[in-house]
């Protein structure tokens, strides 16, 4: 889904004891919005509700890394991420996120299940924020939506192999 929102180059912070919770049904709409979600995305829960999640997408993630995470959860597996999202007004926040699927009483899954703490600043910057920069630098070479995508998920499993790790153990590297 294309955002209208322009960016801006502002900023949001929320407290280090805020835990930014969000559920969503198998196709990634939003079904729940805590009022700390609401807060920094400055939506309502009525206007979050029914929303696809990458209502909150910033321009400046790759691609690719959506791909790592949803990869990981239709795989029933959860995982830990570095995003950067964007306010309803354009601002962005960066999030430390935990996603898990959600299973049914027969074991199906159902939806996801994402609690957002605040990241570290050091490890931001001084390795999110330039490997984020690299991918979507590799992305941005391709014209092709689907090659766009590819690219960029290769150079993922490039640079993990490149340090001969894979990406849970590169999170919990950092």
């Amino acid at each position: 889904m294309k955002s209208s929102i322009i960016p801006t180059k502002t900023e949001r912070f929320f407290d280090e004891d805020d835990i930014i919770v969000s559920k969503t049904d198998i196709k990634g709409r939003i079904t729940y919005a805590n009022q700390s979600f609401c807060h920094i995305a400055d939506y309502t829960e009525a206007e979050l509700l029914g929303q696809p999640h990458s209502i909150i997408r910033h321009p400046d993630m790759p691609r690719a890394v959506f791909k790592l995470l949803w990869d990981t959860v239709l795989d029933r597996r959860e995982i830990f991420a570095y995003v950067k999202n964007m306010a309803k007004n354009g601002d962005f926040y960066w999030v430390f996120a935990h996603v898990t699927p959600s299973f049914d009483a027969k074991g199906d899954v159902i939806g996801f299940h994402s609690s957002r703490r605040v990241p570290d600043r050091d490890i931001l910057t001084k390795t999110i924020i330039p490997l984020y920069e690299q991918i979507l630098h590799e992305e941005k070479r391709h014209q092709n939506g689907q090659k766009e995508l590819a690219a960029g998920f290769d150079f993922v499993l490039n640079f993990l192999k490149s340090r001969n790790t894979t990406y849970d153990a590169l999170i919990f590297s950092l």
